[in-house]
């Protein structure tokens, strides 16, 4: 049986995690890079957070322009998370987690919430929509449910948002590969769902021919959303397995997400 955290514990857990920011010298910041409307006109802003690495490009520029260009009026950032290097020149201070078991961890997903805070500062009278793949798609599901005045909308593509089972399904098909059964230190986007605020939207995709990350792991956090009320897209890109962030419906599903979203107040 899935243990579930238990929802008195959620404050605990994100007021831990503030506690031991305010405690410590400001960490230096991530790397980002704009792309269309300036802060002080964009009514949407954007932001895209890569994948691990093997099955996503860190490099996300490619797509981040081609969302720049098919909504003009907003702006789209780029982000790397803490260690990651794009091979153009970008990177972000930090460090990368050991394995892709434990790059998910409460300080690495900290210091993404707190560069997202800042560009929230930054584009005052812009709603906030998270574009995150694989491994960034499991940083964006944990953000939305710890740091919930943080984000408007969310778009999720090909989740292993079941993090332990998604684990024992990949250990079966890489039996020669011990990371899949260490320890896990990442958090668990299904154990974090349940401090989402009722406002947020959510669009979740996943290729239909995914082997890496199989449709059930997506589903499972759709549903879980569903039953907290949150209105959720779930789609199954057919034929597709990856990358798949560079598919044009990721780019339809964000632009009807933010579409639903009201203005941010000023």
């Amino acid at each position: 049986m899935r243990f579930k955290l238990p929802l008195f514990l959620l404050p605990l857990l994100i007021a831990g995690c503030a506690a031991d920011r305010a405690q410590t010298p400001a960490a230096p910041k991530l790397f980002t890079q704009g792309y269309g409307a300036s802060p002080r006109t964009a009514p949407t802003l954007y932001v895209v957070i890569h994948g691990n690495g093997r099955r996503s490009k860190i490099d996300t520029s490619d797509f981040a322009k081609a969302l720049a260009a098919a909504e003009p009026g907003s702006a789209v950032v780029r982000l790397l998370r803490p260690g990651y290097a794009d091979g153009l020149g970008g990177q972000s201070p930090g460090t990368r987690g050991a394995s892709p078991t434990d790059d998910f961890s409460a300080e690495r997903i900290a210091a993404v919430g707190d560069a997202i805070a800042a560009l929230r500062q930054r584009y005052r009278r812009a709603r906030v929509v998270l574009i995150g793949e694989v491994g960034g798609a499991v940083v964006v599901a944990n953000l939305a449910g710890l740091r919930p005045g943080l984000v408007d909308g969310v778009v999720l593509v090909s989740c292993p948002c079941a993090l332990p089972e998604w684990r024992a399904y990949r250990a079966k098909r890489e039996p020669s590969a011990p990371h899949w059964r260490d320890k896990l230190v990442s958090l668990d986007p299904l154990q974090t769902a349940g401090g989402i605020q009722p406002g947020l939207r959510a669009a979740i995709l996943v290729g239909g021919s995914d082997a890496d990350v199989p449709a059930r792991f997506s589903r499972a956090y759709a549903e879980a959303l569903s039953l907290r009320g949150i209105a959720t897209d779930f789609r199954i890109i057919p034929e597709r397995s990856d990358p798949v962030l560079d598919d044009p419906q990721v780019i339809e599903a964000a632009r009807r997400l933010a579409a639903t979203l009201p203005g941010r107040k000023k």
